[in-house]
């Protein structure tokens, strides 16, 4: 299983990308075939109070290298890409590795 990890930086308005985030970017994730699962995590504050070092991120889980490639390379795959630069003001970090048993 393969993992694709994006990191969101913190946004400039939090409030105007969690509104964009749920009710454009997510629903662009349906449309991407071949994602087994999708999981999103908004970050608490470190134990000290301070700001974590990243605001939110999002799992998703394919079952191949290929599969990936293929969802991510389809029209549905390059518009949920595409789309990140619409609302994601701190920037993005992708990460992909290999889920371990």
């Amino acid at each position: 299983m393969l993992k694709l990890t994006v990191l969101y930086g913190h946004p400039t308005q939090s409030e105007d990308f969690e509104s964009y985030y749920n009710t454009k970017h997510l629903p662009l994730v349906a449309y991407v075939e071949g994602i087994q699962r999708a999981e999103l995590t908004v970050f608490a504050s470190e134990a000290d109070g301070s700001l974590p070092h990243y605001y939110r991120m999002a799992e998703l889980y394919f079952t191949t290298q290929a599969q990936m490639d293929t969802a991510m390379n389809s029209d549905a795959g390059q518009a949920l890409v595409a789309d990140i630069a619409n609302f994601a003001t701190g920037g993005v970090t992708v990460l992909v590795g290999h889920v371990a048993a």
